[in-house]
C-alpha cells in the first residue's frame, strides 16, 4: 500500500472480526488485504466522490487523469512480464491511420498480467467508475474487444479518432475507455502523448504523457522512441445497455480524424473496425463517402 493510504476493512464472519490487532491497529485481515489488493479501494472511492464534478465538466468531453492508479509493485510485475513481440500472437493494425499492435487473450498471458486484466473488469472497478462518471449499470467486457495489451513500437502512431461505439457480440453501447500506461522514464521527445481535441479539430484542449501507472482516457500522438523502447498500455472499455437520448447515434467502427495540416485521415479501415463491423456495412459506408 502506498504511504499515507488508508487501510481497507472487511469482515467475513464473527471469527475474523475477533482477530487480534497488532501495534499499528490493523487486523490480520486488513494487513492481508493491503498486501494483496491490486489498488487502494478507499483511495479510489474517495477520489471518485471528490472528482465527479471535475470529470463530468472536463473539456472537450468528460475525462480525467489519475496518477498512481494501481499498486506500484503489481504494475511493476506487469512491466517485467509484458510479452515480447515473439512470445504472443500480436495483432498488427497497420494502415495510413495507425500503426500499433494488440493482444487480448488472458489465457495466453503471464499470471501477473491476467491478475490486472481481471481486476480492472471487477465489481470494485465498476463501482469506482460508476461513482466517478455518474453512469449507472456499467458492464465490463470479458472479451476485451479492442482492448487488452496495446503497444506502439518505434515509429508507431494512432491518429485522432472516435472509437467504435457498439459491441456487436454483447450488443451494448460503449461508454467509458480506461487506459493504464506502463512506461517508466518516458521522455518528452519520445512522443506518444494522449491528445484531446475539440469536435471541430481546431484546438488541442488537453494532453497527457503516457507515464507509468497513469490512468487516463485517450487519443494519442505519434511515437518516436528509441528502437529499444515502445509505448505500452492496458486498455479497457465499459458498456451499458442503451445510452441517454442526447447521445444516441448510429453504430460505427473507429472513425479517424486529421489534425490541422495533416494528411486526410482514413476511412473506417482499421483491423478493429473490420472485426467489429460486417464487411457489407463497411463497403456501403465507403460507397456513400464517394458520392
Amino acid at each position: 500500500m502506498e504511504p499515507g493510504s488508508k487501510a481497507i476493512l472487511a469482515a467475513d464472519g464473527a471469527g475474523i472480526a475477533a482477530r487480534i490487532r497488532g501495534g499499528d491497529g490493523m487486523s490480520a485481515l486488513q494487513k492481508d488485504l493491503s498486501e494483496t489488493l491490486e489498488a487502494d479501494l478507499d483511495f479510489l472511492m474517495d477520489f471518485a466522490e471528490n472528482n465527479h464534478r471535475h470529470y463530468v465538466s472536463a473539456q472537450p468531453y468528460p475525462h480525467i487523469c489519475i496518477d498512481n492508479f494501481l499498486r506500484a509493485d503489481i504494475l511493476n510485475a506487469v512491466v517485467c512480464d509484458f510479452p515480447s513481440p515473439e512470445s504472443q500472437p500480436w495483432t498488427a493494425m497497420v494502415d495510413k491511420d495507425q500503426k500499433k499492435f494488440a493482444t487480448n487473450a488472458p489465457s495466453r498471458m503471464p499470471p501477473s498480467i491476467r491478475r490486472v486484466l481481471y481486476f480492472l473488469n471487477s465489481r470494485e472497478i465498476i463501482n469506482f467508475l460508476e461513482k466517478l462518471t455518474g453512469i449507472e449499470g456499467l458492464i465490463p467486457d470479458p472479451h476485451y474487444a479492442g482492448g487488452g495489451l496495446h503497444e506502439l513500437r518505434p515509429g508507431g502512431f494512432l491518429k485522432i479518432h472516435a472509437d467504435f461505439n457498439w459491441h456487436t457480440q454483447m450488443r451494448l453501447d460503449r461508454r467509458i475507455n480506461l487506459l493504464v500506461y506502463l512506461n517508466k522514464d518516458w521522455k518528452p521527445e519520445y512522443g506518444g502523448n494522449l491528445e484531446l481535441w475539440d469536435s471541430a479539430m481546431t484546438r488541442k484542449v488537453a494532453e497527457y504523457a503516457p507515464e507509468f501507472n497513469r490512468c487516463v482516457i485517450f487519443n494519442p500522438t505519434a511515437v518516436n522512441c528509441p528502437p529499444n523502447r515502445s509505448r505500452r498500455s492496458l486498455a479497457f472499455y465499459y458498456y451499458t445497455n442503451g445510452r441517454p437520448a442526447d447521445e444516441v447515434s448510429g453504430s460505427h467502427g473507429t472513425l479517424f480524424q486529421n489534425r490541422p495540416g495533416e494528411a486526410t485521415a482514413g476511412e473506417v479501415t482499421t483491423s478493429l473496425a473490420h472485426k467489429l463491423v460486417p464487411p457489407i456495412v463497411v463497403e456501403a459506408w465507403r460507397r456513400l463517402r464517394k458520392r
